[in-house]
């Protein structure tokens, strides 16, 4: 069985992160180190593509992602936690967008003091066309792995974010 037969292709400049990884660290470190070094070269093609496809930063289409999810919209406190970043990060993104007409900013109902933001309709059609592409992107990018092993990933982090989760609740 041939196992990994272009490996020549992760040279000392293309492996990056996992290049941290010795050979007698524990499995466990060079797992996270391939994870962190897959993820950031996944990411680091969707962001090109997302820029000189649509000149759109992938903080943007995750920002529309989450909207799109809730299309009753969201308050902002709960975007930004989503998102995991400022509420500052957000609102500059929101203004960005409102100014586009992509998204609308209104009072939240339950608290006057709060903005709940929504995706217009002129946003949610600019959005699922972007998005359309970028499943394709993702889809291109896993095409070498086989469906068996895709799902083997899949199943495998699942239990190592429940155990994480797990570990977390423990903790505190």
């Amino acid at each position: 069985m041939r196992r990994f037969a272009q490996t020549h292709l992760l040279d000392d400049r293309a492996i990056g992160l996992e290049a941290r990884a010795e050979s007698d660290d524990h499995l466990s470190l060079k797992l996270w180190l391939r994870l962190l070094a897959c993820s950031t070269q996944v990411e680091t093609e969707v962001r090109q593509r997302l820029r000189e496809r649509f000149g759109m930063s992938l903080a943007r289409f995750d920002y529309l992602a989450q909207l799109h999810r809730h299309p009753e919209g969201l308050r902002m406190s709960t975007l930004s936690r989503y998102l995991m970043v400022t509420g500052g990060n957000v609102t500059a993104l929101t203004d960005e967008l409102e100014r586009e007409g992509l998204v609308q900013r209104d009072s939240d109902p339950q608290d006057r003091r709060s903005w709940r933001l929504r995706m217009t309709a002129a946003g949610r059609k600019a959005f699922e066309r972007i998005a359309r592409e970028h499943e394709q992107w993702v889809i291109e990018l896993f095409a070498g792995v086989d469906a068996t092993h895709k799902q083997a990933l899949y199943e495998g982090l699942g239990h190592l974010r429940v155990q994480m989760a797990a570990s977390q609740e423990r903790a505190a």
